[in-house]
């Protein structure tokens, strides 16, 4: 029917110009942004999903840093009783040697004023062995002398506890007993005053704390660093797994694009043919 007032073709034509243009808009902004959901409107579903996943992914990169963080932590720790280790043998080397019947008075001296300055340094590394600007070990203050706890998830349950408090409380007792010098600076009589064979068993059990703590700590440390790697395993699938909601293909969204280009003018050839039939009308009236 030919009408004047009512162009089914051109409607229609314009319907359909209008929902070509919307996808051709969608698809340049998909190849634009490189997302294929820029907006809730595009996949709603696929939209919560990957925001889960990626909240997910961020968390497990900052419990990775914090897996990193308290191995650096123990590794400090753990180098300071490295050290620790290091003077107590020298220590108990010096009770040996003292222990022996040709050693002199005189020689005894020395090996005091030597045994009486390591046992200050064990006190200085054990107060102001530092991570961060904090005190590690010091007693009642350092990290380790309570509980620490790590956050190496990204959900609120995922924590890891350490606990050598008990273990540190020993090796304390223990050094107070290797030397005066450990809780005050003084004159020790440990070599001089005849009991010097009895020192390389008190020594001697010193080391054997200062094993246990390092192996707690060291067990700890490695145990972070499992953490860390199944952290870094899950992170590369998770983000894999968003990516695969988020990305565009561009191969397949290049395509789309060009198809709806050609609707386009496709369209827009028609639209103008359709407006055209009117003056149909007007050459029936002449």
């Amino acid at each position: 029917m030919l009408s004047l007032h009512t162009n089914a073709a051109s409607l229609s034509t314009k319907s359909a110009l209008g929902s070509t243009q919307s996808a051709l808009n969608t698809s340049m902004t998909r190849l634009g942004t490189g997302f294929r959901i820029n907006s809730a409107m595009d996949d709603a579903a696929g939209l919560q999903i990957a925001t889960r996943l990626n909240a997910q992914t961020r968390g497990m990169a900052v419990a990775m840093r914090n897996t990193q963080n308290g191995i650096s932590m123990m590794q400090t720790a753990e180098g300071a009783f490295s050290e620790i280790t290091n003077i107590m043998l020298r220590m108990k080397d010096l009770a040996t040697e003292s222990a022996n019947g040709s050693t002199t008075a005189a020689d005894k001296t020395a090996m005091q004023a030597e045994f009486d300055a390591l046992g200050l340094e064990v006190s200085n590394i054990m107060k102001n062995t530092t991570f961060g600007g904090e005190a590690v070990m010091a007693a009642g203050t350092g990290k380790l002398a309570a509980a620490v706890s790590f956050q190496i998830g990204s959900a609120s349950a995922e924590t890891m506890s350490v606990d050598v408090t008990t273990a540190l409380a020993d090796v304390e007792t223990a050094f107070t007993s290797v030397s005066v010098n450990y809780t005050a600076a003084a004159t020790g009589a440990e070599l001089t005053g005849g009991g010097a064979n009895a020192m390389i068993g008190t020594i001697a059990t010193a080391l054997d704390k200062v094993g246990v703590v390092r192996s707690a700590l060291g067990a700890a440390s490695n145990r972070l660093n499992h953490v860390y790697n199944n952290l870094s395993n899950m992170s590369t699938t998770t983000a894999q797994a968003r990516g695969r909601i988020m990305d565009v293909d561009y191969a397949s969204e290049t395509a789309n694009m060009t198809s709806k280009q050609m609707l386009l003018q496709a369209s827009t050839s028609m639209l103008k043919q359709s407006n055209s039939m009117s003056q149909l009308v007007l050459s029936l009236m002449q």
